[in-house]
């Protein structure tokens, strides 16, 4: 029975070629499989190591940007301060010039004997008027002594007629103002404990300090920083 059903060669042969051909088959099946399995697992890992240096080349760009961009403002307000810091210098140079110029010519104000009476007599009358009192005193460079008891003597008399009380002024002669101021007159008042300095190099000062906006106002215009003014 055994010996009816034996195969012969050739089918045996036959056989082993169906198994090899269908192991084959299945094998380049499996081996496709495995290669499409590993082109999509590559394509991923690839996707993600593209995207994660992407990111760091991005953040690495933007933090060289955030550098390069400081660095420029830097260097921007470094100019502007510097520029604005000569600009400034310039203008105070002008300043200074022009006051010194002032003082110079408020030191030939007592060469004229007329003018300088006048602004002598305003001056201490000014210091009458802020005083209040029966008696002053006043102090002044020894050449000037003459004309200040002059000045002294009409301002007591406007003095009277505008307030009508009498004040008696006189001249210190113990302690004069140094020859070269530019004049002017101290008043002194409250038992010597008060004194009012009208001098010109004094009122020359305050002058500089009141003015000093209005000055800067017409040579260099507004100042467009500014938010407050007095």
């Amino acid at each position: 029975m055994s010996q009816g059903h034996a195969l012969s060669d050739d089918q045996v042969a036959g056989e082993l070629r169906k198994m090899t051909a269908f192991i084959r088959q299945e094998a380049l099946e499996k081996a496709r499989e495995i290669q499409l399995k590993a082109d999509e697992e590559f394509a991923i890992e690839k996707s993600k190591l593209v995207r994660q240096e992407t990111a760091a080349i991005d953040v690495l760009y933007e933090k060289k940007f955030k550098q390069a961009a400081m660095s420029q403002q830097i260097t921007r307000s470094t100019l502007a301060n510097r520029t604005r810091l000569r600009v400034l210098g310039g203008r105070q140079e002008l300043l200074d010039e022009l006051f010194e110029k002032a003082r110079s010519k408020v030191a030939t104000v007592s060469s004229d004997d007329k003018k300088y009476q006048s602004t002598l007599q305003g001056l201490i009358l000014e210091g009458l008027y802020y005083l209040n009192e029966d008696k002053v005193s006043l102090r002044a460079r020894k050449k000037d002594y003459e004309v200040v008891k002059k000045a002294s003597e009409e301002a007591a008399k406007e003095f009277k007629d505008s307030v009508g009380s009498e004040v008696t002024v006189s001249l210190d002669e113990s302690e004069p103002l140094p020859e070269g101021s530019a004049g002017g007159v101290f008043i002194i008042g409250g038992q010597g404990k008060i004194e009012i300095n009208n001098t010109f190099e004094e009122r020359l000062r305050l002058l500089e300090i009141d003015a000093l906006p209005s000055v800067r106002n017409t040579l260099f215009g507004k100042n467009v920083n500014r938010r407050f003014y007095d």
